[in-house]
């Protein structure tokens, strides 16, 4: 056996180990939560997909207009829900652009604070509708469910809500990207974030055996062969928050979840590194990323085929339900 192939091992072995933590997860029903209406969910979500990807279109750096319209419909919708917004604004090729961050506070001295964000840019030439579309209109409904339950006076949390601009090339990997824009102040500013949730393309979903596919080497470890599941990926450094969200999960029997914990901040796996979670890696946050699992399941990734008819409505809407369910469960 040559050091190569020895080498190879001994990378793969601890994520064997990590990897099997989440596995296939079973369902249980807390019905002391709960749950939003889901047919109202789907119905905000459809609107929400429409605007962004039907009547504003592509939402790249090549197309600013559009860009900028983008966050004022953003900032507008978190402002109708009653939640204060401010812009963290920054240029990029002598571009005006801006993540657009709104933030739910309780009465009283939260009991931790999370980041919930999402990018609302997409590839050029595309309407982006799974990536990352559905990921936005999710932390819009989300965010819409929280202010509302917030009304009874016994919101926990301080949640910011984050849409980052220019996770998509060509500013992806470099500082202008929104996501490390935000992670690179907070850390300047030494403020205090107790996980960040990053949705990565959280719309799509197959049933036919074997459309669901996985790197080396999660294709050997007997996860499930269709794509109906949301997957949690997290480092170590986030694992107590992974164990968290998927407790949380557990409590909606209409949506699967598998989990997976990588090592040494996922460089030894790329593909799980590919969003704005990695941002707050970097800076030494706890961060995970929600994924319906992007091109190994999407055949329509960065195509001008991602479009809003390919999504799965009633998956979103389960996830905008599991996350309340998260945020509403007791936090120390």
């Amino acid at each position: 056996m040559s050091l190569n192939n020895l080498g190879k091992i001994f990378w793969t072995i601890p994520l064997l180990i990590l990897a099997l933590h989440g596995g296939w997860v079973q369902r249980t029903y807390c019905e002391e939560n709960p749950m939003p209406d889901k047919q109202k969910i789907m119905d905000r979500l459809h609107g929400q997909l429409t605007m962004l990807t039907r009547t504003i279109g592509e939402r790249s750096i090549y197309t600013p207009d559009n860009l900028k319209k983008s966050a004022d419909y953003i900032h507008a919708q978190f402002e109708d829900f009653g939640l204060s917004v401010e812009r963290q604004t920054y240029r990029f090729n002598n571009i005006p652009v801006c993540n657009v961050l709104a933030t739910l506070k309780p009465s009283s001295a939260p009991a931790a604070h999370y980041v919930i964000g999402a990018h609302y840019d997409t590839v050029a030439g595309t309407v982006g509708a799974d990536d990352n579309a559905s990921a936005v209109a999710v932390v819009l409904e989300t965010a819409r469910v929280m202010q509302s339950l917030a009304k009874n006076n016994d919101q926990a949390l301080k949640i910011t809500f984050a849409a980052f601009t220019l996770e998509e090339p060509p500013a992806y990997g470099t500082r202008h990207m929104g996501s490390r824009v935000f992670a690179k102040k907070a850390k300047e500013q030494d403020m205090a974030i107790d996980g960040m949730i990053c949705l990565e393309m959280v719309g799509y979903t197959c049933s036919e055996p074997g459309c669901q596919h996985y790197p080396f080497p999660l294709r050997f470890l007997g996860y499930p062969k269709t794509g109906t599941f949301i997957g949690i990926v997290g480092n170590l450094k986030s694992l107590s928050l992974t164990r968290k969200l998927r407790k949380s999960f557990k409590q909606n029997p209409e949506l699967p979840v598998v989990s997976l914990t990588v090592p040494f901040n996922g460089w030894i796996m790329p593909a799980v590194r590919l969003s704005d979670h990695a941002s707050f890696w970097s800076k030494g946050y706890r961060a995970v990323m929600l994924t319906d699992s992007a091109y190994f399941r999407n055949p329509h990734y960065h195509l001008l085929s991602d479009s809003m008819q390919t999504l799965d409505f009633s998956y979103m809407a389960e996830l905008v339900r599991s996350l309340v369910l998260f945020l509403r469960s007791p936090h120390p």
